[in-house]
């Protein structure tokens, strides 16, 4: 197949990722404007590079090529990640996306509740995202990943060190980056722990404030 067929297969998934960047970012924004705590840090996108595309595509023993059965068969080729701060974040994001007129939902993983062996947390969302084009309307599947800034950091190692070991990892690594998972989900328990704890201070002392602060008598004239 020729870069030029390439292109034209990929044109609708950048456009896809662009205006979904734009319109998830607005969420965030959203909630600044409204002076309330937002559950999404920040979001990034891309479009998945041939070179994956082609190995996605051997692991599925689908032919590479652009096509229909590609196009199905993996569904993140356009690709998108909302960062949250707390655990407790992540499940407001989702029920903030099932809300959305503007997308639709086609499938939900919850690699949180539900771990991947390696350790590996993290929501995935799979949507269907209508993209505008010259020729006429073409409906995108993409992939929307919502994690924790721990979650991330500890994927973010394990893929660089997967792609080092080429996905034969020795005993001994493998181990100590489930174990480094734990940690890192433990970390984010405990920092949503801390917290509601603090939510909790913080509106017991604005519901007393009254009570805490002394009055002034008023002196008789």
């Amino acid at each position: 197949m020729s870069m030029g067929q390439w292109e034209r297969f990929l044109e609708p998934y950048k456009q896809a990722v662009a205006e979904l960047k734009v319109k998830l970012k607005g969420m965030r924004t959203q909630f600044d404007i409204e002076n309330t705590n937002s559950p999404i840090e920040f979001v990034t996108g891309r479009v998945k590079p041939l070179a994956s595309i082609y190995d996605k595509s051997l692991e599925k023993g689908i032919v590479f090529e652009p096509s229909v059965t590609l196009a199905k068969e993996i569904p993140d080729i356009a690709g998108l990640r909302m960062m949250c701060q707390f655990v407790d974040d992540i499940e407001t994001v989702v029920q903030l996306l099932r809300s959305r007129k503007d997308i639709t939902i086609v499938e939900e993983r919850d690699y949180i509740s539900h771990k991947k062996q390696s350790g590996y947390r993290s929501f995935h969302v799979i949507i269907e995202y209508p993209v505008q084009t010259i020729h006429g309307e073409v409906n995108i599947l993409a992939e929307i990943q919502i994690r924790t800034l721990a979650m991330n950091f500890w994927a973010s190692i394990e893929h660089s060190l997967n792609y080092k070991y080429k996905g034969v990892f020795p005993e001994e690594i493998k181990n100590r980056l489930q174990y480094a998972a734990e940690a890192a989900f433990r970390l984010d328990e405990e920092m949503s722990l801390i917290r509601g704890e603090i939510q909790e201070a913080q509106k017991y002392f604005s519901e007393n404030k009254e009570l805490s602060t002394p009055r002034i008598k008023e002196e008789k004239i």
